[in-house]
């Protein structure tokens, strides 16, 4: 895990951010079910998707940039973008996590409403 994340480059490290931060109000609107949390839930799942995408975009920016002028570039491709994707796989992992703690507390307000 730590490999994939060094892997990732400087891009984990907003994606990470973003995402513990969702994971964590995520986790306190499954506690307790206010409706004013969710526009903050939604907003901090978006950065996390967009910070993970961000991360993505600019690692193949640059491995494609370098690859340019490689004369193996096939090889210098897949790799340079299998390491770019770590950005995205961290961002999908985080999204699903707090996403199953917001439908708890989805839940858990519909159950308090009936």
């Amino acid at each position: 895990m730590l490999e994939a994340f060094r892997l990732g480059g400087w891009g984990m490290y907003p994606t990470l951010f973003f995402g513990v931060l969702f994971i964590t109000v995520a986790l306190g609107y499954a506690r307790n079910a206010e409706r004013a949390r969710l526009v903050l839930l939604s907003v901090l799942s978006l950065l996390t998707i967009a910070a993970g995408t961000l991360g993505f975009v600019t690692g193949a920016i640059v491995t494609l940039t370098y690859a340019a002028g490689e004369p193996n570039q096939d090889a210098i491709v897949a790799q340079g973008i299998s390491e770019s994707l770590h950005n995205l796989g961290l961002a999908l992992v985080l999204v699903v996590l707090g996403g199953v703690a917001t439908a708890v507390g989805a839940w858990r307000a519909a159950r308090q409403k009936s």
